[in-house]
């Protein structure tokens, strides 16, 4: 078999609750939910450090945050790690990136010059911006700056469409899509999508407190406007794939990097622990290997996980900087070994900073439980099987004593094998001399 393409399709701050093929019968995504159907779906995807750079840095090095570095957003990765898309260029692969970068940490507007994007030959790309429809990117070694036409995700889409016909006769090609919504700002989506979605119909989840569902309804219309927007380009995605012939052979994934609270647990955003925040999406098609039937796989699967199972799929080397686990084997219905995936914050700041109650934390999430504690002690356990919206905090209550015990060996467990101490957030900006505002937040230049 030749070496599959691989197109990775990412968005930021879409969580698994605002999906169709998840059980939202309110978003209209079709497209996802047809690709869902011919995919093995990741049933435990876990974003487990659920802030856009962090995650970002594990997803294209493989390596725990305390490992990159990147434990806040806008800091550098530290070290010098094998990059994804070092990993599959060694392999012979042409390796291209569009749209949201963002693990630079030397400002959101500024030049990304080649030594700094970890293999990705092909470049065009911000740093970061959420003004999806005045969108800046350079255009690989040109250091001036230019502007995507539009709305974003479409003119992005069009320029994957286009390097995915340019390589189709020069497999294989490694290809990551990275979209910016449905991050926030939810208002800013196109007007037909838009006026897809009333706030006032808008139906919310049983752990949003009735002072903020006025609020949350409307962020959630523009939420899903965003999200079938991209929907749209999905689609458009699979049809060049078809209309090129070369679907077989193509690794296709849909992913996330963390969900969005919106309201649920009368908070907002990411960077926590409960569900909204934490689960993702992570589809998968290859139907030269594993077929075209929907089915789920048990094995967890976080954002230092990612890279290795990638290359496990297509059968390269995983290089040795590589700190996760390569989950692959489940794909073939082997049994996973990672039984849960860990949960950090490792400096509360921005919106989650310590004035608004963020805090440093470690957890874990199995396929039933989630279990956190703060440097102060245990602090939340939720089972997720019986109460799936997290209203029933049962951390300490006698009656769950023996499985709080379970959960905190298996956590420490996890985080002595990865070695974190679980420090304050303070001795790790120190570590790294990050500097911070006033607000106790890395400055955003």
């Amino acid at each position: 078999m030749p070496k599959a393409n691989v197109v990775f399709l990412l968005t930021d701050q879409w969580r698994l609750q605002a999906l169709g093929y998840a059980g939202n019968t309110q978003v209209q995504t079709p497209n996802i939910d047809r690709l869902a159907s011919e995919s093995v779906s990741f049933k435990h995807a876990i974003s487990g450090y659920s802030v856009c750079c962090p995650w970002r840095a594990s997803f294209l090095t493989g390596q725990y945050p305390l490992t990159h570095g990147v434990i806040v957003n806008d800091v550098p990765i530290s070290g010098e790690p094998v990059g994804l898309g070092d990993a599959f260029k060694s392999a012979g692969y042409k390796t291209g990136y569009i749209g949201k970068w963002h693990v630079d940490g030397r400002g959101r507007d500024a030049y990304i010059p080649p030594e700094r994007r970890l293999g990705f030959d092909h470049f065009k790309a911000l740093e970061c911006t959420h003004d999806y429809n005045q969108s800046a990117y350079y255009d690989n070694n040109d250091e001036s700056m230019r502007f995507w036409d539009g709305y974003d995700v479409f003119a992005q889409t069009a320029d994957a469409q286009r390097y995915i016909q340019a390589q189709a006769s020069e497999a294989p090609f490694m290809l990551v899509l990275s979209w910016g919504p449905p991050h926030n700002p939810y208002e800013t989506a196109p007007k037909e999508y838009r006026d897809m979605y009333d706030p006032r119909n808008i139906e919310l989840r049983p752990n949003v407190p009735p002072e903020m569902a006025k609020e949350a309804r409307e962020w959630l219309a523009g939420y899903y406007a965003h999200c079938s927007a991209i929907d749209k380009s999905v689609g458009d995605i699979m049809d060049t794939l078809d209309e090129l012939g070369i679907s077989e052979n193509t690794v296709l994934i849909f992913a996330s990097d963390h969900g969005d609270m919106l309201g649920s647990q009368g908070t907002v955003r990411k960077q926590k622990p409960w569900e909204e925040s934490i689960r993702v999406p992570f589809l998968l098609r290859y139907p030269a290997k594993y077929g075209r039937e929907s089915r789920e796989v048990e094995a967890f699967l976080n954002a230092h996980d990612i890279m290795p199972t990638l290359l496990g799929v297509c059968d390269l080397a995983i290089p040795d900087s590589v700190e996760g686990r390569d989950v692959s084997a489940a794909l073939d219905g082997a049994p996973t070994a990672s039984p849960g995936a860990l949960l950090a914050c490792f400096h509360p700041f921005g919106e989650y900073s310590q004035p608004v109650g963020g805090r440093e934390y470690r957890g874990i999430r199995t396929a039933c439980y989630t279990y956190c504690r703060t440097l102060d002690g245990p602090w939340l356990l939720y089972d997720n099987d019986s109460d799936p919206f997290q209203l029933v905090n049962l951390v300490d209550q006698p009656h769950y004593a023996d499985m709080q015990a379970e959960l905190e060996t298996f956590l420490q467990r996890e985080l002595d094998a990865i070695g974190d101490e679980f420090l304050d957030g303070m001795s790790y900006i120190n570590r790294w001399g990050y500097p911070l505002d006033d607000t106790g937040t890395v400055p955003i230049r």
